[in-house]
This record gives structure tokens, C-alpha cells and sequence, in this order.
């Protein structure tokens, strides 16, 4: 078997020679095929023997005869065989050559007369009282040992789990652990008291991982703190020590720190169409390249840096990109049981997609809110004397420098959040906020006319403040709001997106607050892997959700199968505290214990409302925030999510 030695030191060796390219690696999602899948993804492995199967593996020359390899030559190598236990025929146990029968349905057709049906197949995976077993053996890396484990969608029972247990250890020559694929199948090998290792607990040493694909140049910068984002721009590709709350656009992203796929860092290079990949010790092996133009690509199973004297033509991120135009005459409060989706003219995408789903979709349990319309905006910008004269000027002063641009737009903000709210605004938000919210804390949401645009994300650019319990504390948190169309990730956003400042426009959700017992983001597509079908991808923390969001520690990650209804857990959160309301406002952070965040009757309904909303919004994959409240799921928000092809 072939050890992450050698990967390592292909490693050292690239990073000795800047002219050299940095050895290749696979990521760390390849997944075995089962038997509703094409294997199209396998290598190809040589058949070595034509030796249909053998009764037992008494030695490793026996494993590699009959195994078959994933991703050869790299550290994530997978060599497996594919086992059969025939329950009718006294438990015998095949093992099967793997490289000549690719599924357990092909051994079958040779040994099996008449063939099962489709549906007599299905039941092998599904029946307690099933014939056959079918599962794989293989060897693993990452800890050394070999494997076995069936199929994610496999409902295995206690009794057949021990069968199988006790059938392979008494004829496989070395020790065996049971890898789970399901949170099925660790409940039964809790209950079973059989070992068993995670997914999760193998993949989570993987040193690479693509968050998103695709190809850059640029200068190698390594950033140690945020501060360090003031001194980069749009040609770098930087190295990231630890998750940014927010990034100004960059050319490509090496993360040092994993996070999940839906943080905004992950969400906006995604957006960009820029690479982003997770990279284990990143500034030790690509320090020689530091400070060099590179040239980076960041593969579903491999990346790749070698130094390069190319430069990068003048470009924006998001090409063709018009931003919508909203309706800045109208100063009519707009309850959400009024908003469809085409009132975002009024109170933008964020607000008014929120009203559509709560007027379509039953049990959707959006809170309720009112919006603050764009007129009120324009009407401040307009007293303020804040329009394009004003930012040509901030332009032309800071000559490029982008500390001199940060330190104008914080002076921008500030004018903003010091000025006076007219009364006569400050007290029809307040009666709205009495009447129909019963004075309740509010989410005050930015929702410009910037946002969730078909190749424009916004996600994280602007401000949205927690938990508002005052009148006065309604109309700063608006002026916050407002103020954030300046903050400098936004700024330099639609700079580098060629969006004119003065075109952005920004109304407010006033949200009623739900103190949530977990929550998170949902995509109705696998990030990790968009080929995949059937699946839905979920991050979630317990409390309120804002931290899943930042990317600052990792949550916990699932992907689910709905025609298998399967639930893979890729990590666990790590959290040992969770936000939750204060009643004084704003949040505050309360101790958690350990344990997994979500339960699969949980998974299964946020699935189901993913699938209601994408169809609601014409079938486009939508990125959606979640939370659980006393047993119900509520929605906070639906975006269209955006795989950011270039």
C-alpha cells in the first residue's frame, strides 16, 4: 500500500524549486459508486486475474490481486474490493474481483440465474430480511487500517451489521474496522456495540479541499490579519491564516482554516468566479512562491502552483452585470404579507423574496417584518449631499491607495450614522413596529438593489444588526444599514464589478427575532460536488445562526440524499458556545455541550423546504438561511445560488 510519505515529499521537493510545480493531490470528497451511480469517476485498474471471486482473503498479495484503485498515486488512494454475503447459502462470502465486476449487480448477472429485478435489487439495501449484503473492504490513509462499509442509503439492521462483522472477520487476514456512511448506520453500530470509525473522522486530516474551481494569476501574498486585506487588490491571490469576516475581491483564495462552503469568504469567491481552495500548512509548502506571480488551478481532484512572469489582463467579476432599478418615490411601509417577489423595486430582492415564500409555500414560518423602502435612502443621500460627485472625489484623493480610500469611506459612514433621522420618519418606523410587531426585537436586514443578482452575490458585503429593542435603537440600527452600502469589502466589490457606487440603493427588512435552538444554511445542490443528484448540502450551529455565516469556526456539514434519504456528516461543530437573544438586545453567548447539531427527521424537512422554495423561485439551486425554533422550522432567507462560472 502505498503511504502519505511519498506525497510529502513530492511536496518538499516542489516547494525547494520556485520553478517547479507543486505536486498534484486529490480532494478529499471522491465517493465509492454505488449501485445507483455511474462509475465513470474510476481509475482504471488493470484486471489481474480472471478468477470471478475468492472465499476469503488469507493475505495482502490476495487484497491486491482482487482490489481495484481510486486516485493511484496520490495520498488519497483508495484500493478496495467489493464483498457478497449470500445469507440463503449458509452466509457464504465472496469476494469479489473487483476490477472485472465494477458493481455488485455485474457479479451478480454471472453468478445468479435468473437476475433479480430492479426492485428485488433494491431490497438488498433496504430489507431486514434481505438475501445478500453488499459492501466494500478497503484501505484508508489517512489512519492506516482497512475498512468496511456499505452503501450511504443501506439500512442496515443490529443483527445484520453483527453478521457481517463476525462473516469477514473470520476471513479477511488483517484487522477490520466499520467505516459508517450514514447517520443511519451510526445509530446502528451504537446499538450494535460494533467499532466504527466516521467519514467525517477520516477526511478530516485531508489536506487539500476545493471550495471553489478555476484557474488565476497573480501575485502570492500571505495575509496574517485582516488589516493585511487593506494592502491587496484585485491581482493577488492571497493565503489566508485565518477566515476574514469579509474580502475585499481578490484573484484566488488559499485558505489555511477550514470553513464551511457557505461562508460568505466562500459564498462571494463563488460569486466571483475566482479559485478558493482550503490547503493544510499553505504558507509552509508555497513559501518560495510567495511574493511571485503564480499561476493557480484548483481541480475537483488536484491543484496546481508554478511560477509564471504572465500578467493579467484588466477584469471585472462579473461580466454583463446591470444593477436593478429601484423605485425611490414611494415611501409606503410594506408589511411582509404584502411583498411578492416583483416589490423588490420597492424593498429589494432579500425583503420581497421573503414575501413570496411566505404568501406561496404553507408552514414556510417566515417572521414577520416590515420593509423600509429605498425613498428613504435616496432622501438622506440627498440631504447629506452623499452622490457621484462625492465618490469621484474619494476616488481621485486616494490616487489607488486603499488605505486612503478605507480611511474616506469610514468618514462616509460615519456622516451617515451621526446624522439626524426626521422625526416624522422616526416615529411612523416606531408605530409600525408597535403595531404590527407588538414591540418585539427586531433583525434589522440590509436589502439593496446589489444583492442576488444572477452573477452578483452580495452575500456579507452589507450590515445587518441583531436584535433591536428600542425606537431610537431602530432608527440607528436603519443608519447603520444604510451606512454599510460604504463598507469597504462592498465598495471594493462593486469597484472591481464595475457597479457606479451612486447607482446602489438600500432599503431595510425590519424582521421580527427568533431566538433559534440551531441554525444554518441549506443549498439544494451539493457544493462539493454538483454532479451529484438528489443531494442537498447543510452547515448548521446551534443558536442563532450568524457564526455559521462568518466561516470563523467550522460547523457542522451534511450532505443529504433524498431518493435514498441518506444523511452524511462531513464534519461536526466545534463550537463551545452558542449566540442566542438578550433581552436588553443585541446577543449574547451562552455555553453548549458537544453532540451532533442536527437530527435526520431535521435534515429531511429543511431538504424538503429547499426543494419548495427552488421550485417557487423557477427551479434555480437556491442558498438558503434556516433556523429551528421550538420544533419549527423557520426561513430567513433565499438567495439564488451562484456557481460562479467565468
Amino acid at each position: 500500500m502505498k503511504t502519505s510519505v511519498c506525497l510529502s515529499l513530492l511536496f518538499l521537493l516542489a516547494a525547494c524549486h520556485p520553478n517547479a510545480e507543486v505536486a498534484d493531490t486529490a480532494a478529499p470528497t471522491a465517493r465509492k459508486p454505488s449501485y445507483f451511480e455511474s462509475d465513470k469517476r474510476q481509475a482504471a485498474t488493470p484486471v489481474k486475474t480472471q478468477t470471478p471471486a475468492l472465499p476469503a482473503i488469507r493475505s495482502r498479495a490476495d487484497f491486491d490481486l482482487l482490489s481495484r484503485v481510486y486516485e493511484q498515486d496520490s495520498e488519497y488512494e483508495i484500493p478496495h474490493i467489493l464483498f457478497l454475503i449470500d445469507r440463503e447459502d449458509n452466509n457464504r462470502t465472496d469476494y469479489i474481483n473487483t476490477p472485472k465486476y465494477r458493481l455488485h449487480e455485474t457479479y451478480l448477472a454471472e453468478i445468479l440465474k435468473p437476475m433479480p429485478t430492479r426492485k428485488e435489487l433494491f431490497e438488498q439495501y433496504r430489507s431486514p430480511n434481505r438475501r445478500f449484503l453488499f459492501g466494500t473492504i478497503s484501505w484508508q490513509n489517512s489512519t492506516q487500517e482497512y475498512v468496511y462499509e456499505f452503501w450511504e442509503g443501506d439500512k442496515i439492521t443490529p443483527e445484520l451489521l453483527k453478521l457481517a462483522e463476525g462473516r469477514l472477520k473470520d476471513s479477511f487476514f488483517a484487522p477490520l474496522r466499520y467505516k459508517t456512511n450514514s447517520l443511519w448506520q451510526e445509530t446502528v453500530a451504537a446499538q450494535s456495540k460494533v467499532p466504527f470509525v466516521t467519514q467525517e473522522s477520516l477526511i478530516q486530516n485531508f489536506p487539500y479541499l476545493p471550495l471553489h474551481r478555476g484557474k488565476a494569476v497573480g501575485t502570492l501574498r500571505v495575509i496574517t490579519q485582516e488589516d493585511d486585506l487593506y494592502d491587496v487588490g484585485s491581482d493577488d491571490i492571497i493565503i489566508l491564516k485565518e477566515v476574514p469576516l469579509a474580502l475585499p475581491p481578490v484573484a484566488g483564495i488559499i485558505s489555511e482554516k477550514p470553513s464551511t462552503a457557505l461562508s460568505h469568504v466562500n459564498v462571494l469567491a463563488r460569486g466571483w468566479g475566482i479559485p478558493n481552495i482550503y490547503l493544510k500548512d499553505a504558507e509552509k509548502i508555497l513559501a518560495p512562491y510567495i511574493g511571485r506571480r503564480i499561476e493557480l488551478a484548483a481541480g475537483a481532484k488536484q491543484y496546481r502552483v508554478a511560477q509564471t512572469n504572465r500578467n493579467t489582463a484588466a477584469k471585472t467579476f462579473s461580466d454583463d452585470l446591470s444593477l436593478p432599478q429601484p423605485d425611490t418615490s414611494d415611501y409606503s411601509l410594506r408589511p411582509l404579507a404584502n411583498l411578492r417577489r416583483e416589490d423588490s423595486r420597492y424593498c429589494g430582492s432579500k425583503a420581497a423574496n421573503l414575501g413570496h415564500i411566505r404568501a406561496h409555500i404553507a408552514d414556510s414560518n417566515v417572521p414577520d417584518g416590515f420593509c423600509i423602502p429605498f425613498a428613504y435612502y435616496r432622501a438622506m443621500m440627498d440631504k447629506l449631499g452623499i452622490n457621484a460627485a462625492t465618490l469621484a472625489q474619494i476616488e481621485s484623493q486616494s490616487g489607488g491607495d486603499n488605505r486612503k480610500r478605507r480611511t474616506a469611506l469610514l468618514a462616509l459612514q460615519k456622516k451617515i450614522t451621526n446624522a439626524e433621522i426626521p422625526s416624522e420618519w422616526k416615529r411612523t418606523w416606531a408605530e409600525q413596529w408597535r403595531s404590527q410587531l407588538n414591540s418585539k426585537g427586531v433583525f434589522v436586514r440590509s436589502s439593496s438593489n446589489s444583492e442576488d443578482l444572477p452573477n452578483f452575490s452580495g452575500a456579507g458585503l452589507y450590515t445587518t444588526v441583531p436584535n433591536v429593542t428600542g425606537e431610537n435603537a431602530l432608527a440607528e440600527a436603519v443608519k447603520q444599514s444604510w451606512a454599510s452600502v460604504f463598507n469597504y469589502s462592498a465598495y471594493e466589490a462593486r469597484r472591481i464589478a464595475g457597479l457606479p457606487h451612486d447607482s446602489v440603493k438600500m432599503s431595510v427588512f425590519v424582521q421580527q427575532s427568533i431566538n433559534a435552538d440551531l441554525s444554518g444554511v441549506l443549498v439544494t445542490v451539493n457544493p462539493y460536488d454538483t454532479a451529484q443528484k438528489n443531494t442537498s448540502y447543510i452547515a448548521a450551529k446551534r443558536g442563532l445562526g450568524i457564526r455559521v455565516v462568518e466561516g470563523k469556526r467550522v460547523a457542522e456539514q451534511a450532505v443529504y440524499n433524498r431518493r435514498n434519504d441518506a444523511v452524511q456528516r462531513l464534519s461536526s461543530s466545534n463550537e463551545t458556545t452558542a449566540l442566542q437573544l438578550d433581552e436588553n438586545g443585541g446577543v449574547r453567548e451562552v455555553p453548549i455541550t458537544g453532540g451532533n447539531v442536527m437530527n435526520h427527521d431535521q435534515i429531511r424537512r429543511l431538504d424538503q423546504a429547499g426543494q419548495q422554495i427552488k421550485q417557487l423561485f423557477g427551479n434555480d439551486e437556491q442558498d438558503i438561511e434556516w433556523a429551528f425554533a421550538g420544533g419549527k422550522l423557520v426561513i430567513l432567507q433565499a438567495r439564488p445560488y451562484l456557481n460562479g462560472r467565468r
